[in-house]
Order: C-alpha cells, then sequence, then structure tokens
C-alpha cells in the first residue's frame, strides 16, 4: 500500500499539494479521471499526449500514447492525502476488472503551488479544434487566421482544455450549430462545465447566454475566470450543482460532457432542460455504451439526430421534439 504523506515530511503547510498520477491508455482516461475526481479535491486535470508543431505555436495530439490523469489532494492533512491514494488504488484495481487497455499504477510526488502553476503550462499547446475554433492558454502566443475564433483559457486546477476526444467533440459541434444558424441569440446550459471551455466557445460563438454548472466550486471559479478573461462577464455564468437546477428552466441549446453512467442517469433531467425543438450534445461516451445512452435519451424524449466519433469515443446529438 502506497503511504506518500508522513506527519514529519514537511508537507503540511498551505500552499502544498499531492499529486496523483495514473498513466492510462485513451480508453480509460475517462473512468480513471472519474476515480481521481472522487478522490482528489483539488481537482483533476488530463496531460494528453501531444507533439508540438510549428515553432511550438501548435499541437497535433498523438492518440496512439497513453495520457497521464493527474489529481490533486492538499498536503495539510497526511490521513486525507493517505486515504485519497488507497481509494483510487482501490478504484483502479476494480477497473481493471473491465479488461480495460493499459492502466498504470499511483504515482504521487509532493508539488507546491508556485512550482505547479508554472510545471502545470508545459502539459497544454495552442490547439486548432475544427475549422475555426483555437485554445489558446494564456500563456502562449498565437497568430491568428482570419476566421479563427480564439478561446484564451488558463485550466487551473479544473478540467477542460481541449486535449481530451470527448471535448474536441463537443467543440466541433458548437461550431457546427454556430455555422447552422442554432447559436444566433440562443440561451446555452453547460452541464459540467469544468474550465467553462465549452461554455465559452458557444458564447464567443454566437450565444447569447451561457449558463454552466458544475458540482466541483474549484470548477465553478476556474469557468468564471476564464469567462472574464473572454470579456464574457455578461455573458457567461457559472454556478456549483447539477441537474435538476435549482430554478426549474429550459434552454434552446444543452451540452453535456460527462460520462456514459452519469449521462445514463441524468437522461430524464436533461430532457427537461431542453426546451421544445432544442437540441442536446452529449459526450464522454465511449463506443461500447453509445447504444445505451442512445436508447436511455430517446426513452426520455430526446430523439437522435447526429452522431460524431473520434476513435473509442463519441459525442451524440438529439433534439427534443415539440409538445
Amino acid at each position: 500500500m502506497t503511504c506518500p504523506v508522513s506527519p514529519d515530511d514537511g508537507t503540511s503547510a498551505a500552499g502544498t499539494w499531492w499529486e496523483l498520477a495514473v498513466s492510462a491508455d485513451p480508453e480509460a482516461v475517462e473512468a480513471v479521471s472519474e476515480i481521481l475526481s472522487r478522490a482528489c479535491a483539488g481537482g483533476v486535470a488530463v496531460e494528453a499526449p501531444f507533439e508540438l508543431l510549428d515553432e511550438g505555436l501548435a499541437a497535433k495530439v498523438d492518440p496512439s500514447r497513453p495520457a497521464i490523469v493527474r489529481g490533486y489532494v492538499s498536503a495539510l492533512d497526511a490521513g486525507t492525502a493517505n486515504r485519497a491514494v488507497e481509494q483510487v488504488e482501490r478504484e483502479l484495481g476494480h477497473l481493471q476488472a473491465f479488461g480495460l487497455r493499459p492502466i498504470g499504477h499511483v504515482q504521487t510526488r509532493v508539488v507546491h503551488e508556485d512550482d505547479w502553476a508554472e510545471a502545470w503550462k508545459q502539459h497544454f499547446p495552442v490547439l486548432r479544434v475544427g475549422r475555426r475554433v483555437v485554445i489558446r492558454p494564456t500563456w502562449r502566443e498565437h497568430r491568428p487566421e482570419r476566421d479563427d475564433v480564439i478561446i484564451s483559457l488558463d485550466p487551473g486546477m479544473a478540467f477542460g482544455t481541449g486535449l481530451h476526444p470527448t471535448t474536441r467533440l463537443c467543440l466541433t459541434g458548437i461550431e457546427q450549430w454556430a455555422d447552422a444558424g442554432l447559436l444566433d441569440g440562443a440561451e446555452v446550459l453547460d452541464v459540467g462545465c469544468g474550465s467553462g471551455i465549452l461554455g465559452i466557445g458557444a458564447a464567443l460563438l454566437g450565444a447569447r447566454e451561457v449558463l454552466g454548472v458544475d458540482t466541483d466550486p474549484v470548477a465553478v471559479e476556474s469557468s468564471r475566470a476564464n469567462a472574464a478573461r473572454n470579456d464574457l462577464g455578461g455573458t457567461f455564468a457559472a454556478q456549483r450543482g447539477s441537474l435538476p437546477l435549482a430554478e426549474a428552466r429550459e434552454f434552446d441549446l444543452v451540452l453535456a460532457n460527462l460520462v456514459a453512467g452519469v449521462l445514463l442517469d441524468l437522461a430524464t433531467e436533461l430532457q427537461d432542460v431542453v426546451r421544445p425543438g432544442g437540441r442536446l450534445l452529449a459526450s464522454g461516451i465511449f463506443v461500447d455504451r453509445e447504444r445505451d445512452v442512445a436508447r436511455a435519451l430517446g426513452s426520455a424524449g430526446l430523439r437522435s439526430v447526429g452522431r460524431r466519433g473520434e476513435g473509442e469515443w463519441v459525442a451524440l446529438e438529439a433534439v427534443r421534439e415539440h409538445r
């Protein structure tokens, strides 16, 4: 059993974190991220393998190599940190029983906040998604092309950088909504907003109002900060929570980049927040769960109208029929 923290190891000062890192095949990234998110109150991030291009101004993701999923636990309480590692190791062992492709062991290290803030940045390049959308980390430069829609992003400790296929599938879908005029003046809900990347993309592409909700307070603060970086303070709002919303409301378009199990659980609640004639874009679906999710959404009254895939991942688009 790994015991990363001892009472006298000097890591109990504020601003110090324990990082739990797990190497995972792309097939297993979403499941590993979910396991770490349950144990790591400091947030979870995915470091996708990529190759820098154009003198470091762009990048290409390499889906053949494993990603690194990192979770963070405060080092203020050694017992809490140790229990987090034990929980992750136990749940990863259960996950292996599903026969997924390689998942590594938990690696731990002490990360001081100042060091972490700089080390974090090397993992996130400028990334073009779809035809027009460009994700630019705030510390990197980008030479924009004529029609570029640039999302300036500082992910902090919130999940959502554009490097994962599920995020790219959503951004591509949002761009296609914009091309079809569906975003013009639309009200949009982003369920599980993370860093705010999807909702910000929708706002920059024409949405009139975007609401992001997330159960993680770190994600909510990250979304708000990133909205401000993109001058969207009057368009994008984020709040802590999930479905059903605290105040019943319907939206023209709903984004749900979650995982298949959560989408199954929330199918009816997702239907409730889509305005009749409105659309849902659901992602985070491993291809083996596609049929289950499509069936659940259909049973809830959301008719499938589109599908996008990248590698082993799928995003489904559905419309709520008029009453």
